[in-house]
């Protein structure tokens, strides 16, 4: 059955990161559950441990922080679970699922709020913006 959209909806695709602290916590499945309940469709999905050069390629605009490197050697330090995830307003509704970068302003209902204690264990990345969805898809699956 094919879903009515509104014409001025836009459906789109989002990047969504399970960080290390994530999946070694045993949060994969609750994360997803959110985004499933929410109605939006998964459209890709890989677990790897990723190479340092194409994560610092992700978080390249990060670069000139103090915290980079250790950073960097943070998300190289187990596997990550990498997702495309499609819907109107997939973008807004995953940073909105996130919550703020500071788990500590989240709202428990918040991702952030409920599963993360500590900013530099944020649990879970969500893209930004259309441009940054498109380059994040882009450089985690090349065929998507």
């Amino acid at each position: 059955m094919e879903e009515l959209v509104p014409e001025s909806e836009i459906i789109e695709r989002t990047f969504i990161m399970i960080k290390p602290d994530g999946v070694q916590r045993g949060l994969i499945g609750k994360i997803i559950q959110r985004f499933e309940e929410k109605g939006l469709k998964l459209q890709n999905i890989k677990m790897l441990l990723s190479p340092e050069n194409s994560m610092m390629q992700h978080y390249k605009h990060l670069q000139s922080r103090d915290f980079f490197n250790n950073y960097i050697k943070y998300m190289t330090s187990g596997p990550v679970v990498m997702m495309v995830w499609e819907g109107i307003n997939a973008i807004k509704i995953g940073r909105i699922f996130i919550g703020p970068t500071f788990p500590e302003e989240a709202s428990p209902k918040m991702i952030r709020g409920n599963f993360s204690m500590y900013v530099r264990r944020g649990v879970i990345h969500a893209s930004d913006s259309i441009e940054a969805a498109n380059e994040e898809i882009k450089l985690w699956f090349k065929n998507c």
